[in-house]
């Protein structure tokens, strides 16, 4: 069974960072690309960051470009987002999912398997 958990989510003040860890399992870790993406109460969901399976390539919107930063462990079969500066505007539910080599995207639709989210929340 393909399962991608997220955690690493809470409430923190603007300025501040966290670090939010994608553990997965049920599938081959090296063969997929992994990407974090969010979804605002209202909004539709955003692509983030991704991470190709060799991770070698990574890529960001322009929304977190420097400020966020994806990383992974093979070894532990696990994606990273560490977040600094984090804005007001960055709260949301956060989720990471996963979708066929090959893809270096941040494109929600192309993804295959999905977690179930963490909640952020940044105070002003």
């Amino acid at each position: 069974e393909v399962q991608l958990v997220e955690s690493g989510g809470g409430l923190v003040q603007a300025g501040g960072s966290l670090r939010l860890s994608c553990a997965t399992s049920g599938f081959t870790f090296d063969d997929y690309t992994i990407g974090w993406f969010r979804q605002a109460p209202g909004k539709e969901r955003e692509g983030l960051s991704c991470i190709s399976s060799s991770g070698d390539t990574t890529y960001y919107a322009d929304s977190v470009k420097g400020r966020f930063t994806i990383s992974s462990d093979n070894a532990k079969n696990t994606v990273y987002l560490q977040m600094n500066s984090l804005k007001p505007e960055d709260t949301a539910v956060y989720y990471c999912a996963a979708v066929s080599p090959g893809l270096v995207t941040i494109g929600p639709l192309l993804y295959d398997y999905w977690g179930q989210g963490t909640q952020v929340t940044v105070s002003s």
